[in-house]
């Protein structure tokens, strides 16, 4: 069977995670050509601000607005664990889109559905790229799906967790903040009541972050692996040398 194929998969444990994550970086790469498939473990049900169903079409509104594609898996929105039949509904999707960059969040137990969406990606993607599930009982979600390896996990920084103390890259998002934010004032669901200033804390942060680079706005994460250039002046010039 043939699926299309995607050149970055983003997960988030819940709609507006990405976005309020990533959201810049995933406009750039859509500028850039690159087509971006975001993927909501949950349906994000019950919403704070809204009747069931409405923070769904909210999140197509805002993934229209990033130029993204968008899909949901099964799980329950605050109850979401790291279960082997998580890990193989995210390792089917990485096995039948086949992209070469993966984004998630990364949590350390705030909210325990973000922790659980970072396990559950780092072992998803573990689980795509071996082979011979069929010898595996009990393995029928990976069935018609071939395995695939990825060039690189990335994490960005959940926005209820702890600052970072460090991190391994930002991504200048200066360019494209204004879709980012227009894509999260999509959630009305959510950013609103006692939750509307949220937005303001998380440009507080990307300006932070960007202030370090000497940057407008900058997204920052950590990556899977240690990462390689060829050539040491790919970096852009920063502020403190």
């Amino acid at each position: 069977m043939s699926w299309k194929s995607y050149d970055v998969i983003a997960f988030g444990a819940h709609p507006d995670d990405v976005e309020a994550v990533m959201g810049g970086t995933v406009a750039k790469l859509v500028e850039k050509g690159r087509s971006v498939l975001l993927v909501d473990l949950c349906d994000g049900e019950p919403a704070r601000h809204a009747a069931r169903g409405v923070r769904a079409m909210q999140a197509q509104k805002a993934a229209q607005l990033l130029g993204t594609d968008r899909t949901t898996l099964s799980l329950q929105d605050r109850l979401i664990q790291d279960t082997i039949s998580a890990r193989f509904g995210v390792a089917r999707l990485i096995r039948m889109h086949k992209p070469s960059l993966v984004f998630t969040t990364s949590g350390s137990g705030v909210h325990p559905d973000h922790k659980a969406v970072t396990d559950i990606v780092v072992n998803g993607v573990f689980y795509a790229r071996l082979p011979k599930w069929e010898e595996v009982p009990e393995t029928e979600a990976l069935e018609g799906t071939e395995a695939h390896e990825i060039k690189h996990l990335f994490f960005g920084h959940c926005r209820m967790e702890p600052p970072w103390p460090n991190f391994d890259f930002a991504v200048d998002v200066t360019g494209t903040y204004e879709k980012k934010l227009e894509a999260l004032r999509a959630y009305e669901a959510v950013f609103s009541g006692d939750q509307a200033t949220l937005l303001d804390k998380y440009m507080a942060e990307d300006r932070y972050i960007g202030s370090l680079a000497g940057v407008q706005y900058a997204e920052a994460f950590r990556a899977r692996s240690p990462l390689l250039v060829s050539d040491p002046e790919v970096f852009s010039g920063s502020r403190f040398g």
